[in-house]
């Protein structure tokens, strides 16, 4: 693994507040910095007019315009085929598998720490910056870069960045990582950034309106069918719009009346069905993850006590981990857990520090219905 000393950075500019802080915290560090945007896709081209999301032209023009004011070369990188290849049309084969996809992990895999991080090297820079919150330390005595939770557990993004490879980690920096979104957004206004009270992009940028069905319908040109929804004893309890609007766990939207609350608990795509029951449905003792990787660790060898997280919002949860195959997971939690979900990640922790994470690829099935398994 590459290790460097020098003070040369490409700072990834989203147009947002915390990337623009970043820059400047770089700057501040006597670093000599690039500042670049990726343009990911067009809106015209995805059928889409709004602006409200991250990576739209307004976003490349906030992030212009800060890169001149800190004096600080900037350019545009153009991806939108390998963004349509490994984000667009992943989450599209996802949820027509019958998963609930993650595609801003997918995108910090495949775009930011890959993409970035070798255009960083064609321009002889060291290292890549990003506004993440979250820390990455070198741990001498075990030889590995270590990713640990932001300080400001309320910002904290390591859940999503689980896929950082020990070469990626030995050469990226997140400056934010010990600072409150509060400082952040103070120090932005001191600097007159123009950015200063931008809002955090929510939405899945490709899909600003939240309605992925709706757009994966435009983008394809398909018709997702109609279909049964079955309740938890095998009988057709209604009509679904198709599979792809439904996920695990959901109870708006069903129009289901049946007396008492519903929800999605399952879905068999092959036969078109969505499975629904009480939320008592909902509950597992255990997963199975695929793509496992280890960041703390080089491999796991044995049973491990960690705490786990199966969405981004959710507190931690004890559970006893077990390799599975050649580099999968077992995962049987001590406490059972609500709508853990196929195609959605699953990170481990130890304390601050990141173990490792992967793609939830099975979960036990409730009462009698066939495993939620998809091939990812």
């Amino acid at each position: 693994m590459s290790k460097t000393n020098d003070k040369s950075a490409l700072i990834a500019m989203s147009g947002g507040v915390d990337s623009s802080v970043a820059a400047y915290l770089m700057l501040e560090q006597q670093y000599r910095c690039e500042g670049v945007t990726m343009r990911l896709y067009r809106n015209e081209d995805l059928g889409r007019s709004q602006f409200h999301t991250c990576c739209s032209q307004r976003d490349i023009d906030d992030a212009s315009e800060i890169a001149f004011q800190l004096d600080m070369p900037f350019e545009v990188l153009d991806f939108t085929l390998d963004f349509k290849k490994q984000i667009i049309d992943k989450f599209i084969r996802v949820y027509e598998a019958g998963g609930t996809p993650n595609p801003c992990i997918d995108c910090n895999r495949y775009m930011k720490f890959t993409k970035l991080l070798q255009f960083a090297r064609q321009k002889g820079l060291s290292f890549l910056v990003t506004g993440h919150y979250a820390r990455i330390e070198y741990d001498a005595s075990n030889r590995r870069y270590l990713l640990k939770k932001a300080l400001d557990d309320s910002k904290d993004q390591s859940y999503a960045l689980y896929m950082l490879t020990q070469e990626q980690l030995a050469h990226t920096k997140f400056p934010l990582g010990e600072k409150s979104k509060s400082e952040v957004r103070q120090l932005a206004e001191q600097l007159h950034f123009t950015n200063a009270r931008k809002h955090d992009s929510q939405d899945i940028c490709f899909v600003p309106d939240g309605d992925y069905a709706d757009f994966m319908e435009q983008y394809t040109g398909k018709n997702y069918p109609e279909g049964d929804f079955v309740n938890e004893h095998g009988a057709v309890v209604g009509k679904h719009r198709g599979t792809v609007r439904y996920t695990m766990g959901q109870r708006k939207g069903l129009g289901l009346a049946m007396g008492a609350p519903v929800y999605v608990c399952g879905k068999d795509v092959a036969a078109n069905t969505v499975y629904v029951g009480p939320e008592s449905s909902l509950y597992v003792d255990s997963l199975l993850a695929e793509d496992m990787n280890w960041i703390s660790i080089s491999k796991l060898e044995g049973p491990m006590r960690v705490k786990a997280k199966t969405r981004y919002r959710q507190t931690e949860q004890w559970a006893t981990a077990y390799p599975e195959g050649e580099c999968g997971l077992r995962l049987e939690f001590d406490v059972l857990q609500r709508a853990v979900t196929v195609g959605q990640a699953v990170v481990l922790y130890d304390g601050d520090i990141v173990v490792g994470g992967g793609t939830i690829s099975q979960v036990p099935a409730p009462k009698d219905e066939p495993k939620a398994e998809v091939a990812l």
